[in-house]
């Protein structure tokens, strides 16, 4: 069984900083992307930032320049800086994962990656005026 655990949410002041953990854990053979999403209140869930295996990361606009992504492959760890937090930084971020439990294998003639996408239970961060 693959989890995702988030930890390092929290309350700060507008200007402050926050650093996200996403550890997986469990059955893993491989960790193909990861990302950061977060919801509002009252709004939809948004991609924050992405990294893939390789570490070509993408932000989204709203956080560039504030945020930086980042991973431990051997720790099966994902890493959020957050800079410069404003109160819209307000959401419940979720940690998301493309992970591989086990090996690909054949099944007859098909070819499975077994690629499975996760979730984190969210972590609160709430930035004040």
């Amino acid at each position: 069984q693959v989890q995702l655990v988030e930890s390092g949410g929290g309350s700060v002041q507008a200007g402050g900083s926050l650093r996200l953990s996403c550890a997986a854990s469990g059955t893993i053979f491989s960790i193909n992307t990861m990302g950061w999403y977060r919801q509002g209140p009252g709004k939809q869930r948004e991609l924050v930032a992405r990294i893939t295996s390789e570490g070509t990361t993408n932000y989204a606009d709203s956080v560039k320049g504030r945020f930086t992504i980042s991973r431990d492959n051997p720790k099966n760890t994902m890493y959020l800086q957050m800079n410069s937090l404003k109160p819209e930084d307000t959401a419940v971020y979720y940690c998301n994962a493309d992970i591989a439990p086990t090996p690909p294998y054949y099944s007859g003639s098909d070819f499975h990656e077994g690629v499975y996408n996760y979730w984190g239970q969210g972590t609160q961060v709430t930035v004040s005026s």
